[in-house]
């Protein structure tokens, strides 16, 4: 009974983390977008394969990190580096190629290494699965149970991709909409990029 509720807690915790729009999920729609439904899911695929091992960082450190408040701001500053530069990328690409260009649709792997490359520069879902760690208790003493570990894992793992999932489909589907969202995915990615750097300054400076 603790297993399924401590699956089920952590499964729908990490599908509605995602479900907002952020660097992961964005990256995947764009991807469906310019390369086609399959791509998008090899997007998802890697990304989810990270999720894992954030997943493991998370709950092996939760105690020490909400302990210890010198490694949460690392993680933080680590992380407004990371959307400081995207944000650079983003706008300098928008503005280098604002035409539609005409791209491969071809699924390949190199989608499932894309989709593993953001979800390690996206640091957000380690406080954010070290939190939930904390709350579920499954870190907090000194002998591990890792069957509750590796599920723990697991349905962070499923419900990142059943998230990203959903933005598969969902882009997929609006065919008529996407040649507008392809012109302009760049401007947005770089938007939303500033908004995760003022989202993370307010968390060093003021939380």
């Amino acid at each position: 009974m603790a297993e399924t509720k401590l699956f089920l807690i952590t499964f729908f915790a990490a599908l509605l983390g995602v479900l907002p729009p952020g660097l992961v999920n964005m990256t995947v729609a764009k991807t469906c977008v310019e390369h086609g439904k399959k791509n998008g899911l090899y997007v998802a695929i890697g990304a989810s394969i990270v999720v894992l091992f954030q997943a493991l960082i998370a709950i092996l450190l939760a105690k020490y990190i909400f302990d210890n408040p010198f490694v949460r701001n690392v993680l933080l500053r680590t992380g407004l580096v990371i959307f400081i530069f995207l944000t650079i990328f983003f706008y300098v690409k928008a503005r280098r190629g604002s035409h539609l260009e005409s791209h491969s649709k071809k699924a390949n792997s190199k989608s499932i290494f894309k989709g593993m490359l953001i979800s390690v520069l996206n640091v957000f879902p380690i406080p954010y699965f070290c939190a939930l760690a904390a709350a579920l208790n499954v870190g907090g003493d000194v002998s591990y149970n890792w069957s509750l570990i590796a599920l723990f894992m697991l349905a962070a793992s499923m419900g990142t991709f059943t998230s990203l999932y959903v933005y598969v489909l969902f882009f997929y589907r609006i065919d008529n909409k996407t040649e507008m969202f392809a012109k302009y995915s760049n401007y947005f990615m770089a938007a939303l990029m500033l908004i995760l750097v003022i989202i993370t300054l307010a968390r060093i400076f003021y939380f």
